[in-house]
């Protein structure tokens, strides 16, 4: 599940922005903070203030909602696949042995 600002313990890697000429603020903080902006850019919008844009109306609520689902399910899809792909690398990973975790254990290691 996607989580708010509240719960973060740390910057996020990206903000997704619906309106930037109206976000403004947003984007200048991300900016200045060093993180990357994905937003909405209407004709009304400059688009070389966003790292990340995406075409779109950001004036018509069925179009913000169809953009922001894609956009979490695309995010929720992404963060199951690294998870799997962490479990995958945990699992390659050999286990040591009972000899060596025994002459760890007696060096203090």
């Amino acid at each position: 599940a996607l989580v708010g600002i509240k719960n973060m313990d740390h910057l996020p890697a990206a903000v997704f922005i619906i309106d930037p000429r109206k976000e403004r603020i947003a984007v200048a903080e991300a900016r200045r903070l060093g993180i990357h902006t994905v937003a909405v850019v209407d004709t009304n919008c400059d688009p070389t203030e966003i790292d990340y844009p995406v075409p779109g109306n950001d004036d018509a609520i069925r179009a913000v909602r169809l953009l922001t689902s894609r956009i979490a399910d695309a995010i929720l899809e992404g963060r199951g696949s690294l998870d799997k792909e962490e479990a995958a690398v945990e699992a390659a990973e050999p286990a040591p042995l009972e000899g060596e975790v025994a002459a760890a254990a007696e060096s203090g290691a």
